[in-house]
């Protein structure tokens, strides 16, 4: 793929660049693919840019780019997944529970709200954005065909017209129409309509008692800070657990090597968040977990750990590799 630098785009192209991260961050299930979908999107943009006689806005017609290059993306691949969707039945809170691993490849991966989220957009809009990358609505996406999953974000979450769409698809209003119903009952089939509730101040403030209690390792303080059948998962292991019970046991067992890390309070996923440097052999502190948690009734209901065992999460999110 050829590399662009950002100073070598035109200024028209970049002003569109963080829509269509999320765009393609919906469709694809991962930030890190939606950056390179993205990238050649606007290399065939700008090697375009010359030809386009604006017979279509040019917003149009960078999604057209966008979506093409995220169908042949998409064209053989396996849908991602996070780890409640493989198992009906929790894991045991033991060691031999992290026996089970899969490549990343395998995984919806998170973003950064402020990745994909407009900052200038106002509230009404920014809390769709939010709300449409959602972990368990990005999860609910992988279940549908490329191109209805394609009709769904543009007439949903867009609010394209479905002419639009179908001019942008080089197909038929009856053809979308159709899609986007089979799409709609494949979504509710799923549960994509798990309650979850918008960042508010009080989302704010359990963050922060959780970010407090999780440098001190206060075990007992987070785990009351969690509904008694919360939930948590810890991609690339195939591993959940339920139950703030078990969940403690974990933090006090196998995962005791957290004790003393340094964490930051972020967004992420449309929801609170944290990362996590955990301490190593010798001093310092190194990349661990991008911890999105989702609130609900004023506690904690799941915790979404996505482990950066491999160095690359947190540079490929914009995470600093080490604690400020």
């Amino acid at each position: 793929m050829t590399t662009l630098l950002t100073d070598e785009l035109d200024p028209r192209l970049l002003e569109h660049r963080r829509e269509l991260t999320g765009y393609c961050y919906r469709m694809l299930g991962s930030s890190f693919d939606a950056d390179d979908a993205v990238q050649e999107t606007m290399v065939r943009a700008w090697r375009g840019l010359g030809d386009f006689e604006g017979r279509s806005a040019l917003r149009s017609w960078l999604y057209r780019i966008a979506t093409n290059v995220c169908l042949d993306q998409l064209s053989g691949r396996q849908r991602r997944a996070l780890p409640m969707d493989l198992s009906g039945q929790p894991w045991r809170p033991v060691e031999a529970s992290l026996a089970a691993r899969r490549p990343g490849a395998a995984w919806v991966e998170p973003v950064l709200d402020r990745m994909v989220v407009a900052e200038d957009a106002d509230p009404a809009e920014q809390a769709v954005q939010r709300e449409s990358i959602r972990l368990a609505f990005v999860a609910a996406l992988q279940h549908l065909p490329p191109r209805q999953r394609a009709v769904l974000l543009l007439r949903e979450v867009l609010r394209w017209r479905a002419d639009e769409v179908a001019s942008l698809l080089d197909s038929t209003v009856a053809s979308v129409n159709s899609a986007l119903q089979r799409a709609r009952a494949t979504m509710a089939a799923v549960g994509a309509d798990a309650d979850s509730e918008p960042l508010d101040d009080d989302h704010r403030a359990l963050l922060s008692r959780y970010v407090d209690a999780f440098e001190r390792y206060d075990v007992d303080g987070l785990v009351a800070l969690l509904h008694e059948d919360a939930t948590q998962h810890m991609p690339p292991f195939e591993m959940w657990l339920r139950g703030r019970d078990d969940i403690g046991t974990w933090m006090l067992g196998p995962g005791a090597g957290c004790r003393g890390s340094r964490v930051l309070a972020t967004t992420a996923n449309g929801a609170p968040a944290l990362a996590q440097w955990r301490p190593v052999p010798g001093g310092g502190f190194a990349p661990w977990a991008l911890h999105v948690l989702e609130v609900r009734d004023g506690r904690v209901a799941h915790i979404s750990s996505f482990l950066d065992l491999d160095d690359d999460l947190f540079r490929r999110l914009g995470l600093p590799v080490e604690p400020e």
